[in-house]
This record gives C-alpha cells, sequence and structure tokens, in this order.
C-alpha cells in the first residue's frame, strides 16, 4: 500500500484483527496546530475518510484503496474533523470525518445478524464505494496495517462524534490536540477518547475447553465467552466473573495471552486462559444460545470445518480465533 512499508508481526496480539499498526502518534507534537498544518500539507500525506462510521474506499481496476491523498479527501464531501493518526517514516496519516450529510443511508439492515446490511451512498461519486469495517476486514484485501489504521481511524471519529458536549457543564467542546482531546472554553474541562475493555476468554479443564454461541452468530459456530470489565475490576477477576455469570464455571488461575483493538466501536479485547474449577454448566439464557466443552480432536475439527456436528472456530478476524488456535496448537499457559 502507498506509503506503507511490510511489516513484520511478532507477539500474538500482531496476529490479531486491527493490531498491526506500527505509527508513531507523535503524542509530544499533538498541540503544535503549525506543525500538524504543515504536515496535512505535505504531498506525502495521507488521508482515510470515515462515512459516519465506514471507510470510505476508492474504486480501482484490481480493487479498492483506502489512502487518498489531501485534495481526493476534501473532495469527498463536507469536512467534520481531521484527526492526526500518526506517521511512520516520511508519511504522516490523518482520518477524516465526512458531515452527515454527504452520506445517504439504505436501511436494508438484518438486526438479528453479526454484519450490518445497510447500505452507504455518496451522489455523484460512482468512483468510491462505503464500506462496512467488518466485513470489509473478513474479505482480507488489503494489508493488515491498513485495518490497523482504519480501526484507530473509525475509534477516534466515533468518539468526537459522540462527545460534542462537554460531560461537565453541557457546554459544547472544541476540537484540540489534534483529535485527541476536546476541551471546554466554559469551565476548562479537558475531554480524551474512550476505549472501553473487554475481557475474552477461554476455561480449560483436563484437556477440554468451554466454548459458547450467541443466537446472532453464524450456524455453528463457537466462540470464547466475553463480557466488559467493570469499575474497581482486575483483568483476572472480570475474567472469573464473566464466565461464572454466563456459564456458572467457577475459575482459579487465570492468564493473559493476547490483546485486540476491536473499533465496534471502540473496545481492547483482553484475550486470557483459565483454569477451571467444576464442569457442571448452568447457562446465562440472557447471554447464550448454548455453552459446552470442546475437547482437543473438537477444536482441530472445527478449525479444519470438518466436525460431524457441523460446528466451527470463530473467524481468524476475532482474538478468540487466535487464542484459541494457540490453545490448540499446545501454546497457551497451562494448568496442568
Amino acid at each position: 500500500p502507498d506509503g506503507l512499508p511490510p511489516f513484520t508481526p511478532a507477539e500474538l496480539s500482531t496476529h490479531t484483527g486491527f493490531a498491526v499498526n506500527p505509527l508513531d502518534r507523535l503524542s509530544n507534537r499533538r498541540d503544535d496546530a503549525a506543525f500538524i498544518d504543515e504536515l496535512a500539507a505535505a504531498p506525502s500525506s495521507r488521508f482515510v475518510v470515515i462515512a459516519q462510521d465506514r471507510p470510505v474506499l476508492k474504486k480501482t481496476a484490481d480493487g479498492y484503496e483506502a489512502l487518498f491523498t489531501r485534495a481526493e479527501a476534501q473532495a469527498v464531501g463536507p469536512v467534520r474533523e481531521c484527526v492526526l493518526l500518526g506517521v511512520r517514516g516520511d508519511v504522516a496519516y490523518f482520518g477524516q470525518q465526512l458531515d452527515d450529510s454527504a452520506v445517504t443511508i439504505i436501511d436494508v439492515a438484518d438486526e438479528g445478524g453479526m454484519i450490518d446490511t445497510r447500505q452507504f451512498v455518496i451522489h455523484g461519486r460512482d468512483d468510491l464505494f462505503v464500506h462496512d469495517l467488518r466485513p470489509m476486514a473478513i474479505e482480507g484485501t488489503m494489508e493488515p496495517e491498513i485495518y490497523g489504521l482504519l480501526g484507530e481511524a473509525k475509534s477516534l471519529l466515533y468518539w468526537h462524534r459522540r462527545h460534542r458536549f462537554c460531560s461537565n457543564c453541557g457546554e459544547p467542546s472544541q476540537f484540540a490536540g489534534g483529535g485527541w482531546r476536546r476541551q471546554c472554553d466554559a469551565c476548562k474541562g479537558l475531554h480524551f477518547p474512550r476505549t472501553d475493555p473487554v475481557v475474552i476468554m477461554l476455561a480449560t479443564h483436563k484437556g477440554d475447553v468451554l466454548l459458547g454461541r450467541q443466537p446472532r452468530f453464524n450456524k455453528g459456530m463457537y466462540s470464547a465467552l466475553a463480557g466488559f470489565l467493570e469499575p474497581g475490576e482486575s483483568v483476572e477477576d472480570a475474567v472469573r466473573r464473566e464466565i461464572h455469570e454466563e456459564s456458572g464455571i467457577r475459575i482459579g488461575r487465570v492468564a493473559y495471552m493476547a490483546s485486540q483493538p476491536w473499533p465496534f466501536p471502540a473496545s481492547l479485547m483482553i484475550g486470557c486462559i483459565g483454569e477451571a474449577l467444576n464442569r457442571e454448566i448452568v447457562i446465562d439464557k440472557t447471554e447464550l444460545e448454548d455453552c459446552r466443552w470442546f475437547s482437543h480432536t473438537d477444536i482441530v475439527q472445527m478449525f479444519e470445518r470438518n466436525h460431524p456436528q457441523g460446528y466451527m472456530a470463530p473467524h481468524h478476524l476475532a482474538i478468540a480465533h487466535h487464542i484459541l488456535r494457540a490453545w490448540r496448537d499446545g501454546e497457551a499457559p497451562g494448568f496442568g
């Protein structure tokens, strides 16, 4: 891709979707408005464009391109915000939020599915395609760095769209710090982008692993259990609480495995593995459709898509895929 040299993944986390993002975010230069303006005006700088919460892509002879020049990005439609994402080498990257007036939405959503099926249209621009980031990443037709870039832009611009007023006094807040802060001129309050931590975890017991499914999952797919971290709670205690609430399984020791930025809308998935202390499952039917133990043979068959009951592992976009694969391959922390 234009301006992004190859990136060599090392940790398990860098194999997860949206986690390959080698930008220097320039935290020490964000308040230098003249410097940021100079970067934005540089011919080498590249922009990603977001329409509401979806990337805008250029149609090319080979497929799609996510990176725009500044002139190309500004020509797409009226701009609401433009945030500095970071630099790599001599190239600076920005995320541009279109005003809502630039797009028309055709609502054909399937509320029960995992994929948002609405269609976004930018009138008069047949050379552009507005694509939902989740299926776009599943298709995997672009380099991993591009998805990391788009995920960062989507999460940051989503926060700006929904935090236009000061939560302390209610007055309008102002864009600041290259897009990494909003500030209130009335009460002098400072507001920073939000990331919501989510624990996602495997419970293991005597060579088996616990997986569940929600009704909205694709047919036959089982995945790791997950839930939001609550205030005052450690990651380990969140793992124990969520697994017990959803499945009735009590957890002893917990180990960290990997993490994944998840821009739907702006979470950090914290992948863990836990030692189960019992096997009797009591399913919380408000959270799960089913929950069961799977053997190592089951997991091998699920990845190979030849399980006799048609069960499948999570898609490679999800961190659950990678922590389950690590467990299958004997690369996960063990508890004896």
